[in-house]
This record gives structure tokens, C-alpha cells and sequence, in this order.
């Protein structure tokens, strides 16, 4: 823990309490606990996915389910939108997301897990969730019976298969997507797609630099996965939040990341 800047005595305490029920297997999901309200791609990307949360145009008192929310890091946006439920199989994330939310948070996993969950939703949120299933359509499949009528998932994933590197490999990704990957998997599961587009275009060019050097690097330090000054934060935090302007009136012609609205096609049942 010694070299974090704590964001608030709450976090702390929240994570120390949890670290002593359990020792993690890997250092992953600590790392995103820290990261989350902090480093600047975590808060970035959640401000461009509100931004297209608010294009959906979802119900009042909406249900709304993160598949994957890992430490909780979304749930806060999530609320401001609806009722919200979560799904995590990891132990230590589960726990600490109750306990920085309030929500609480069932173990389980996909494609397998979901019969549990007794509600239906009006938007399912699968957020860089995908790329860590091997059966990534049977998973769709299996998202479109939570969803009542007319639901919406909305999915971001990484993108470019030729990037895949160190970075995926840490991260336990088995693929990285193109469009045309998931409008052709998204349809297979009886989706309509609303909309699908690149994002993190901004950045892309260091994006792509920070993979170079990480395949060629023998170092096992990946690049950019820690956070960087503060200076350095705050700039490429604000030059990614430009995206949630953009992406509401031009399609992004590449970027580092995929984010689709899928629909349940009318009639698709379960």
C-alpha cells in the first residue's frame, strides 16, 4: 500500500478492512481499488459512458445490473440512473464494492451464473467484461433473457485483435474486438445493434506507443498501468473526457476501445 495517495480516509478503511478477511490471489483487483476514483482512464471512461447512458433514454425507476463490476468503481454513476444490482465472481471486489456503495453485490460469473438473478432489467451494463469469457456469444445469449422488452446492454471492450499483448495477457483477456466482431457476435445472440463505435481516439497514438514498448520491453512493469503525476493525470484525464463530447455527433473512425448499444430484438425470447 506504501506509494498510494489515498483519495479519502473512507477508502482506506474500506480496503483495510476487507484485505484482512482475505488475501488475494492476484494483485489486480487491489490495484483497481486504488486506481478507480483516481487514475485518470478509469474516471474518464466513466464519464463518457454516462454521456451515453444519457442517449438511451431509459425509464423512470429503472433496473439496471453490472455484470463484472469488479471494486465498484461505476455502481455510484449506475445509481443516479436507477435501482441498481451487480454481479462480480470476485470475493475481495464483491466485498469491497458493498461496502463502498451499498450495494450489495451476488457472486457469480458468466455465461453460467445469471439464472440467479430473480429481476429483469432495462439496462445491463457489461463494461471491459467481455474480452475475459472465452464463450463471449454464449454470455450475450445468456444477458438477453435478464432483459425485459425492448432492454438495452450497453458493452464497451477493447479493440484492435493486433494489439493484443503483455497487457491482455496480465489482464486474463482472451481477445480484443473489432466493430465488425461484435455487431456479427451481438447479432448471433439475437441482438439489434442502436449504435457501435470506436472510443479512447484522442490517445490512441500513445495508446499505441505504450503497447509497442511493453511487447518489446523484457521489463514485467507494463506502461501506463500506473498512475502517473498529477500533473500528467489531470492532462490526460481532461484530453480523454473530450470524447463524451464527441461521440454524441461523429463516429470516431479508430480508437483503443469498441462501446456498443445493443437491444433485445422484439420477439427474441427468452
Amino acid at each position: 500500500m506504501a506509494g498510494y495517495i489515498w483519495r479519502s480516509n473512507q477508502d482506506r478503511n474500506i480496503l483495510l478492512k476487507v484485505s484482512c478477511k482475505r488475501l488475494m490471489d492476484t494483485k489486480l483487483y487491489q490495484s483497481m481499488a486504488y486506481d478507480q476514483d483516481r487514475h485518470w482512464w478509469f474516471m474518464a471512461r466513466r464519464k463518457i459512458i454516462s454521456s451515453v447512458i444519457d442517449t438511451i433514454g431509459l425509464p423512470k425507476n429503472s433496473r439496471i445490473l453490472e455484470i463484472g463490476c469488479g471494486p465498484g468503481g461505476n455502481l455510484r454513476m449506475l445509481k443516479q440512473y436507477g435501482l441498481v444490482e451487480a454481479i462480480e465472481k470476485d470475493k475481495f471486489s464483491r466485498e469491497y464494492a458493498r461496502r463502498l456503495t451499498g450495494i450489495i453485490v451476488q457472486e457469480g460469473s458468466l455465461p453460467d451464473d445469471v439464472d440467479k438473478l430473480e429481476n429483469k432489467f432495462d439496462l445491463i451494463c457489461l463494461f471491459d467484461v467481455l474480452e475475459h469469457i472465452e464463450q463471449d456469444i454464449q454470455a450475450l445469449t445468456a444477458i438477453r433473457t435478464l432483459l425485459r422488452n425492448s432492454g438495452t446492454l450497453l458493452i464497451t471492450v477493447p479493440a484492435h485483435q493486433w494489439l493484443y499483448g503483455p497487457h491482455d495477457m496480465t489482464h486474463h483477456h482472451f481477445r480484443r474486438y473489432s466493430q465488425k466482431d461484435v455487431a456479427k457476435k451481438s447479432t448471433e445472440a439475437r441482438f439489434s445493434i442502436r449504435k457501435i463505435g470506436y472510443f479512447n481516439f484522442l490517445l490512441f497514438p500513445l495508446f499505441l506507443i505504450f503497447r509497442i514498448i511493453d511487447k518489446i520491453s523484457s521489463k514485467p512493469e507494463l506502461i501506463g498501468n500506473n498512475i502517473p503525476s498529477s500533473l500528467i493525470n489531470t492532462i490526460l484525464y481532461g484530453i480523454f473526457s473530450i470524447e463524451k463530447y464527441m461521440l454524441n455527433f461523429i463516429a470516431l473512425p479508430f480508437g483503443a476501445s469498441i462501446i456498443a448499444i445493443l437491444e433485445k430484438e422484439q420477439g427474441a425470447y427468452p
